[in-house]
């Protein structure tokens, strides 16, 4: 197992923050929060197949209570409560952060909604391991996340055999991108969904036109979806007439005072 200095601190240079959340996960591993002793189910049900029948904006929302950029988001409170809220609004997945650092996550967060949930649920984390992997299968994750930046910048190898371990296990992947190249790469893989992040986790700026720059050229044949800064209807139209199938909305929920309204206007805005 790795030794590595703990990274946990909020008040941070805003440069090189992929490899504090790569340190972080090494942590993490190290610290023992990814043993699991829960043996849960997923779902069951295809978030893809769910996206495509909806007429309305399909949200993929985020049980959040921290952020590198924004440090504390919410008050850490029932998760339960909040998941919820956020499936009565009208979403038809959560993002349930799993990494302690940085994020305020915690597997224990994830187990206590999925006994209560029954939607899709994305195991939101720096996934660098298959102890991760192992641990997403236990909670109930239907999916994982993957970063493709942390391939594209040598942090890791083998993209390729991270994606059939999670598929031998029964979890589907959401590959995340950044740039039109770590995009172009994550097409070349056999992840089930591909995401647009529109903040640059290395710096952390955010600029949600990004989606709109890299679906530009792109032919639509896989499932993209288009991840941070959306706050507002005309965000989902903006983000939907770009070329977005579906959107992963977290700070800007959890910030709100009545979550299942605020869920449920973005759902509506088409």
């Amino acid at each position: 197992m790795w030794e590595c200095k703990k990274i946990k601190g909020v008040g941070m240079s805003m440069e090189g923050i992929l490899e504090k959340l790569f340190e972080n996960s090494k942590t993490a591993i190290n610290d023992g929060i990814y043993n699991i002793k829960e043996s849960l189910s997923n779902s069951g049900k295809d978030l893809i197949e769910l996206i495509n029948e909806n007429q309305h904006a399909s949200l993929i929302t985020e049980v959040k209570f921290s952020s590198p950029s924004l440090g504390e988001i919410k008050k850490i409170s029932d998760p339960i409560v909040i998941a919820k809220s956020m499936i009565n609004g009208g979403a038809k997945a959560l993002s349930i952060l799993t990494q302690p650092y940085l994020f305020s996550g915690s597997p224990d967060f994830f187990i206590r909604i999925r006994k209560e949930v029954n939607v899709p649920l994305l195991m939101k984390d720096i996934i660098i391991d298959k102890i991760q992997i192992d641990a997403a299968k236990k909670i109930g994750a239907d999916y994982i996340l993957l970063i493709q930046s942390l391939f594209d910048q040598s942090f890791m190898n083998e993209i390729d055999e991270l994606i059939d371990y999670s598929h031998k296990n029964g979890l589907k992947v959401l590959l995340e991108s950044y740039t039109k190249d770590e995009f172009q790469n994550s097409l070349k893989t056999d992840a089930d969904i591909l995401g647009i992040n529109n903040r640059n986790l290395d710096t952390l700026k955010l600029d949600i036109s990004n989606t709109k720059k890299i679906l530009e050229t792109f032919d639509k044949s896989r499932m993209v979806i288009s991840e941070s800064g959306i706050k507002t209807p005309e965000d989902i139209r903006f983000l939907h007439n770009s070329g977005a199938s579906a959107f992963l909305v977290g700070s800007s929920i959890m910030k709100s005072d009545n979550i299942e309204d605020y869920v449920n206007q973005l759902v509506n805005a088409i």
